[in-house]
């Protein structure tokens, strides 16, 4: 045998488990992003915490995200949240909807343009008083570039929201 062959022999028994593996999330992905589509707040599917547990008013007291402390938590909106000390579930408690992100977390850029897209805790922007969350980056600076884009994500997300299951 080759030393071209004996170094290429292994690959073509890996090369059908990779693509298996890739075939895997090329099936789960659609899924994962519908299940993350399916409540009116984003959660995560696997802990049923709300933005993935970082504490909301973090965002406006610390202007940062903050992870939450398991234990100091709360039930609201058909998620749980989680926060960094109980002063901040005490702030969120007297006004989640000042504090919980605006469209429950989803990306406004996205409802502008009718689709439903999960935003990421770690890619956020406090806006008007009122806490923004988006799936991208580039969401992000287009809606710091024309935040005209709220007044129609405001318009569209009634309709687009009565597609979520309720809480």
């Amino acid at each position: 045998m080759t030393v071209w062959r004996q170094e290429n022999k292994g690959w073509g028994r890996k090369g059908p488990v990779a693509a298996g593996i890739l075939a895997v999330f090329a099936f789960l992905a659609p899924v994962i992003v519908w299940a993350a589509s399916t409540e009116r707040v984003v959660t995560n599917h696997h802990t049923g915490l709300a933005i993935d547990g970082y504490d909301p008013v973090g965002y406006f007291i610390q202007s940062r995200p903050v992870a939450g402390k398991p234990g100091i938590e709360t039930w609201q909106g058909g998620a749980i949240w989680r926060f960094f000390d109980e002063r901040d579930r005490d702030i969120f408690l007297s006004a989640p909807d000042i504090y919980g992100p605006q469209f429950g977390g989803y990306d406004p850029i996205d409802l502008a343009d009718g689709r439903i897209v999960a935003g990421q805790p770690l890619i956020w922007l406090v806006h008007g008083q009122r806490l923004y969350l988006f799936s991208r980056i580039e969401n992000r600076d287009a809606f710091t570039a024309d935040p005209s884009r709220l007044a129609e994500a405001s318009g569209k997300w009634p309709a687009l929201s009565e597609t979520l299951a309720g809480y």
